[in-house]
């Protein structure tokens, strides 16, 4: 299927991109107008984009069916301050539950169940449950357009930072499966960022692999090696040489690996897959190396 933008409604629109870009991160924002009334709302159009100044940026759209904006933008033009609360699987029920579109004097944190702790430099209250909080100023508010599904681009930079000590690590790191993070997908859906939905992946900062192209021809067209196992492959730094492959062909983990070879096509590219899923990389090169 394609589109031309041209050709859709704002509402198809939003829907094509809130179900194809994700999972996205929350902003639970906690904001308050000149006249100290509070608001809590979440939003998932939300990323931080710098850390020196600190920049947290979030966007509450106008709003498709009437055009009328949110009261959170409303609030902050009026009182340029924000607490951006992230949102974990504990809280998610009743983070949406905030999203309802109360009238303005309704109390958000009441109504969703939160406690409202007060912040140390602004005036927006923090939300207790949550276990990570940031207070921000509002630099500058920036709107994308004047229709309704316009974006009004809020640049938040964090002056304080608070976090609960039962999401750290023994480092006194945040430790991301205590955090236990949900995000936004499509339509009523949600993502939680627990349990086997978390994995790593090594991240070539400091060292320079050799790439995919450097790999034989053999290995690179491989039916049986993915396109995640032909990029750790290539993230390794160097090619074997001569040496170290006689040397693991020597070893006894060479003859385990030969012999959990089945009598099939492509029988070396199955061990080496089972290595890479192993974490042994770079003894899976050294094996298809040897093996073709």
């Amino acid at each position: 299927m394609e589109y031309e933008i041209k050709d859709l409604n704002t509402m198809q629109v939003q829907q094509i991109l809130q179900n194809s870009i994700g999972p996205r991160p929350i902003a639970f924002a906690s904001t308050i107008d000149k006249d100290g009334i509070p608001n809590l709302s979440p939003f998932s159009f939300f990323n931080v984009f710098s850390a020196a100044p600190p920049i947290l940026i979030f966007s509450p759209a106008r709003r498709v069916r009437d055009n009328t904006t949110k009261h959170t933008l409303e609030n902050v033009l009026e009182v340029p301050e924000v607490v951006i609360n992230v949102v974990n699987f504990s809280m998610v029920e009743q983070t949406s539950l905030s999203s309802t579109e109360y009238p303005k004097q309704v109390n958000e944190f009441e109504k969703a169940g939160f406690t409202a702790i007060e912040s140390d430099l602004i005036r927006p209250f923090r939300v207790k449950e949550s276990p990570v909080q940031f207070e921000c100023k509002v630099n500058n508010v920036m709107a994308l357009g004047s229709e309704g599904g316009a974006g009004n681009l809020i640049f938040c930079e964090v002056l304080k930072v608070h976090i609960h000590d039962n999401i750290l690590n023994e480092n006194k790191q945040i430790d991301p499966f205590k955090l236990d993070l949900v995000a936004r997908m499509g339509g009523n859906w949600y993502c939680r960022a627990n349990g086997t939905a978390l994995f790593e992946v090594e991240k070539p900062l400091t060292t320079m692999g050799i790439g995919v192209d450097a790999l034989p021809h053999s290995i690179r067209y491989s039916p049986i090696l993915t396109g995640n196992d032909l990029g750790k492959l290539g993230n390794i730094q160097t090619l074997p040489n001569k040496e170290e492959l006689q040397y693991f062909k020597d070893s006894e983990e060479y003859e385990i690996s030969l012999e959990s070879e089945v009598n099939s096509d492509f029988a070396s590219h199955r061990v080496a897959k089972q290595l890479i899923t192993e974490g042994k990389t770079i003894e899976a090169l050294k094996y298809l190396l040897i093996n073709g």
